[in-house]
């Protein structure tokens, strides 16, 4: 298997070293080539002929986004954006994702000892995806310690039944590498009075309310970030904060958003398992839900529980995914019987939100 090939760019020294060091502890990835701002970078692009960029979002002489853009347009490429974890740095990566970046990872700190680890293993993980990713354009080696990979019954324990006690239809929604543009296609689609609709993208703590703004802006619902014991409503979505996990739960007179501080499931906090298996319990059949683009398979099983207590399942299909890996995971599992392409997905839903619901499997 040829090695995923890499060139880095950044103005800091340091982090070039850093992430050069972070992306050859896994063996089937080369870094080829670094460089310290995009005029350089566009010289050994065509020198060296990457498969896959990691780009820094503030640089001299000009700045990733503009580079990113002029790239996008004359010579697309998979990119994985390297930001900063502040509400700047936030706009900018969710900005740069709309212009076609397939992923992004947030620069580690200078506790080097404590983070090298986990920080390897995801810039790893989502460069490889990258590398075999479809980009959207809009007009010393360390050895890695991978934690334990936890389900969802470590957050919240498998229903044994499942009710509808709402009545009323809910939309779930679940992506994560390419999702944020994914949901937004999905949310631009959306009226004003569409049934309440749940969403977990994985993001960071300090990414969900900026994108949470950013989609309420572009939506004719209200779209908010979730906040624990919100009442669920018709014509509002509610994202899941960054590093917790997004539940629905029936309080004995309505549905509500309920936020949880357990352990990563699938490796993910939020996870796409828990909100999916929170809406199997607590709606049931009366769940209409989604699984778009990302990587690796959280919310595949989730969806398959949703199915099996009768709720209406699809999933975003290959061709129009950024990485068909949950969606995929899913549709191999049985999780859903219909792959539909993006466009398709927003109509799709509310179209079976209005249909009467089904019974469970095994009611």
């Amino acid at each position: 298997m040829e090695k995923v090939r890499v060139l880095v760019v950044d103005d800091s020294a340091l982090v070039r070293k850093l992430m050069s060091t972070m992306l050859s502890s896994d063996p089937r990835i080369e870094v080829v080539g670094t460089a310290p701002d995009p005029l350089i970078a566009r010289e050994k692009i065509k020198q060296l002929n990457p498969d896959v960029l990691t780009l820094d979002v503030e640089m001299p002489r000009m700045d990733g986004i503009t580079f990113l853009e002029n790239l996008m347009r004359l010579r697309p490429m998979p990119v994985v954006m390297v930001s900063s974890l502040t509400e700047q740095g936030a706009e900018v990566t969710l900005r740069a994702l709309e212009l076609g970046a397939v992923d992004f990872f947030t620069k580690p700190n200078s506790d080097l000892a404590s983070t090298f680890s986990d920080g390897a293993q995801e810039i790893c993980a989502k460069v490889i995806a990258a590398a075999g990713a479809k980009p959207r354009v809009r007009t010393e080696v360390r050895k890695l310690d991978v934690p334990p990979r936890l389900s969802a019954d470590a957050v919240l324990p498998r229903a044994q039944g499942a009710g509808t006690r709402g009545g009323s239809p809910l939309i779930a929604i679940g992506a994560s590498t390419g999702g944020t543009e994914a949901i937004r296609v999905v949310l631009e689609q959306m009226p004003p009075d569409a049934p309440p609709v749940l969403i977990t993208q994985h993001i960071p703590a300090a990414f969900s309310g900026p994108f949470a703004t950013r989609m309420d802006h572009c939506s004719a619902m209200r779209v908010c970030e979730a906040q624990d014991g919100q009442p669920i409503q018709p014509g509002h979505a509610y994202i899941a904060p960054g590093g917790q996990h997004l539940l629905v739960m029936w309080d004995g007179a309505k549905y509500v958003c309920r936020l949880h501080d357990g352990p990563p499931v699938n490796r993910h906090k939020p996870s796409v398992d828990v909100l999916f298996r929170s809406m199997a319990a607590s709606a049931g059949a009366a769940t209409v839900a989604a699984l778009l683009t990302g990587m690796g398979d959280d919310g595949a099983r989730g969806l398959l529980e949703l199915s099996q207590a009768g709720a209406r399942t699809l999933v975003q299909d290959e061709a129009t995914s950024v990485v068909w890996g949950m969606p995929g995971a899913a549709w191999k599992l049985g999780a859903a019987r219909e792959a539909l392409p993006l466009d398709e997905i927003a109509a799709r839903l509310l179209q079976m939100a209005r249909q009467p619901l089904k019974s469970a499997v095994g009611a």
